[in-house]
């Protein structure tokens, strides 16, 4: 019996990484993810989840490495716990869009983007991946109030956009 216990125990123990906490995974993840080794950054990150599934910087990084490898379910998954956890999450917002716009669903796109808009209206890129949904359904013209906005509010590369499409 003794001896079952202690199995028990070492299996404890190794599953969690030897004591390490959900901050150490996540930190551990973090420097996975800078490196390109996203497989291994989502493993440190699901362990980090194991043990404290509170923290939305790690779903948001987590769906940063799905996003690499192209899972774009599972990004959209979690960016969609990040917002849960933090709706005030501007980047969640704008990166779930992007990723909705990957899969061609425009309309989910821009409603991501409305949404960051919403919380914050001076986050640029927001306004200049709305107008670049417009591009996207042939539509570009619609798009020129974003671009414009964008650009007042510093997003240098819709210049390019507002001298293309807008008269």
């Amino acid at each position: 019996m003794k001896k079952v216990l202690y199995v028990i125990l070492l299996v404890s123990i190794y599953s969690v990484g030897l004591g390490q906490s959900a901050k150490e995974f996540y930190n551990s993840g973090n420097q996975k993810l800078d490196k390109g080794q996203y497989k291994l950054a989502i493993k440190d990150y699901d362990d980090s989840i194991d043990l404290d599934n509170t923290f939305p910087n790690v779903f948001y990084n987590r769906a940063v490495a799905k996003n690499r490898l192209k899972d774009y379910k599972g990004a959209i998954d979690d960016y969609s716990k990040t917002i849960e956890l933090d709706p005030q999450n501007v980047l969640a917002y704008n990166n779930r869009g992007l990723v909705k716009k990957t899969l061609k669903d425009y309309e989910g796109a821009i409603a991501d983007y409305t949404k960051a808009i919403e919380i914050n209206p001076a986050f640029a890129p927001a306004y200049f991946n709305r107008g670049n949904i417009c591009v996207l359904k042939e539509e570009p013209e619609n798009g020129c109030e974003d671009f414009r906005k964008a650009l007042d509010l510093g997003q240098n590369k819709a210049l390019e956009y507002v001298a293309k499409y807008c008269k």
